[in-house]
């Protein structure tokens, strides 16, 4: 077993660094790090359905899809995040409570009360303060998990805080648990770091025959290969999720919008805006010269990006919204 502390706090190259440890290596791993402020979401999931879009957008949190299921976990520098890659043999790689053990056990030996739940996340006190998913590379297995250490857990429930009903979808959903933070629970709290110092040092002792490594530059080099590649792309991180329909009724300008979105692959394919007869007036308002009607604003939507970033550019470059009320427009389409 090979024990790699990740030199970097960018959750974009940690993320990457996993899917090279399990597909491009053969060895087997412990690997830790620590995220900046993230919204990591699972591979199967619906971006735009599981976080706070306004507020995501406000604090400019990246939004990155991992290569595992399950659902969306908040990253800050007080969640220490640990994984294991593994060799097994086929068929028998799937085992979370096996692979969650040697952290289980660690925990305890702090004298937490921490137990392994029925959603594979690990609890303490019946606050969650672990969530742990697993993806198959043929004969290898990533166990991955999240230790919410002193993690800003108001920040957390901002950033998973939507309004549930607006998409349809076959998209996996995230189960909302009440969290709690492991320092907690420590009669004698320690700092982070601390605390990922003795876990990194307690799974050395757990796995015979483990020694200390680290990236080589080859490596490094590699895992900015797929940083650029993959993770730092749209396509993979937003346009990933699965084919979904989005239904939502909002106000601009006075004017009561109901929208009927239709998505595939992250691009609208379906759209159609309406709104009655009586509010014709407050829609000339929102719209500009360049289109007549909500038919107009339709045709230009179709076929862009499901991404508030790409529509907001294309509704102001293409001046077909009041300025004043683009933000409020864009909103209304998510």
């Amino acid at each position: 077993m090979l024990i790699l502390d990740s030199p970097s706090y960018d959750p974009r190259f940690n993320i990457a660094a996993e899917e090279y440890l399990l597909k491009e290596t053969d060895r087997e791993y412990a690997f830790f790090y620590i995220n900046d402020p993230s919204i990591i979401i699972g591979k199967h999931q619906n971006a735009w359905a599981e976080i706070n879009i306004p507020w995501t957008r406000k604090n400019k949190i990246p939004v990155i899809r991992r290569i595992s299921g399950g659902g969306t976990v908040w990253h800050d520098k007080g969640n220490l995040n640990f994984s294991f890659i593994l060799n097994g043999e086929e068929g028998k790689l799937v085992n979370f409570r096996e692979y969650a053990s040697p952290v289980l056990e660690y925990l305890k030996q702090l004298e937490i009360p921490a137990e392994f739940g029925e959603r594979n996340e690990i609890l303490a006190g019946g606050l969650k303060i672990s969530g742990n998913a697993e993806h198959v590379h043929r004969k290898r297995v990533l166990h991955h998990g999240t230790l919410l250490y002193s993690s800003d857990l108001s920040m957390l429930e901002e950033s998973l805080d939507t309004i549930p009903g607006f998409y349809k979808d076959k998209a996996v959903q995230s189960v909302r648990s009440k969290t709690g933070n492991i320092r907690e629970f420590l009669e004698k709290p320690m700092d982070v770091s601390g605390f990922r110092h003795q876990l990194i040092h307690y799974i050395s002792e757990y796995f015979n025959d483990s020694e200390s490594c680290s990236f080589s530059e080859t490596e490094k080099n590699r895992i900015s290969e797929l940083v650029s590649e993959k993770y730092s792309q749209w396509i993979w991180n937003i346009g990933y999720s699965p084919r979904y329909s989005f239904n939502r009724e909002w106000n601009v300008a006075g004017a009561q919008i109901h929208s009927e979105i239709a998505v595939e692959k992250g691009r609208i394919v379906k759209c159609y805006l309406s709104a009655s007869d009586s509010d014709r007036s407050a829609i000339d308002d929102f719209l500009t010269e360049e289109v007549k009607s909500l038919d107009d604003l339709t045709a230009h939507i179709t076929g862009e990006n499901h991404d508030p970033e790409s529509l907001y550019k294309m509704i102001s470059d293409k001046n077909i919204v009041e300025p004043k009320w683009i933000d409020i427009f864009v909103e209304g389409l998510f």
